[in-house]
């Protein structure tokens, strides 16, 4: 996707050895540097109401939540930065501190800039990565979720819950209630 003919694509090594200073924060996307905004103040405390859900809910199962500062690498020249993912790799697996080497679930917050691109690009390259079995889409201005659950090697289901309901992740083997999401 880049937009010179003539510019270099990255590799997500490559671009994992960038520095970007403190408040800077950038997706690999195809080979391509994108720079990221900040998020709302409801983003954020939905982020961080998940956070929680999942840190109390996961203690002793073997996975770990981890915020959007760990990337998770959908292809050789794609890095993403999910606002929350679940990993069932122990600290000591991991290739390194700024990845994720056994992602399980993928949680995305979504924006009105950023729907349609998290819903479109980011889905497919999120099911493109063999250990996800879960991709949540929590939309922060309607309240509404969408849960794709992988059902097979290549097969989803795909439920978008339109009012308050509790969503059962069965690859977790829990429910995540609705009210924990959207908590003030």
């Amino acid at each position: 996707m880049a937009t010179d003919p003539n510019q270099r694509l990255l590799t997500v090594e490559e671009f994992l050895e960038i520095e970007f200073g403190p408040n800077m924060k950038a997706e690999l996307d195809d080979g391509v540097i994108r720079m990221m905004a900040g998020g709302t103040r409801r983003h954020a405390r939905i982020q961080q109401n998940l956070a929680a859900f999942f840190d109390r809910v996961l203690i002793g199962s073997g996975c770990q939540p981890f915020g959007s500062d760990v990337g998770v690498a959908t292809s050789e020249r794609s890095m993403r930065y999910p606002d929350l993912t679940i990993d069932r790799g122990s600290p000591d697996d991991q290739p390194n501190d700024l990845t994720l080497r056994d992602p399980r679930v993928v949680v995305e917050v979504l924006s009105p800039s950023t729907r349609t691109y998290d819903e479109r690009t980011k889905v497919t390259e999120y099911k493109a990565v063999g250990s996800i079995e879960t991709i949540i889409l929590v939309d922060a201005e309607t309240e509404r979720c969408r849960v794709i659950q992988r059902t097979g090697k290549t097969a989803w289901t795909d439920i978008s819950y339109t009012t308050a309901v509790d969503m059962p992740l069965p690859s977790l083997d829990l429910v995540l209630p609705h009210d924990q999401i959207f908590r003030v």
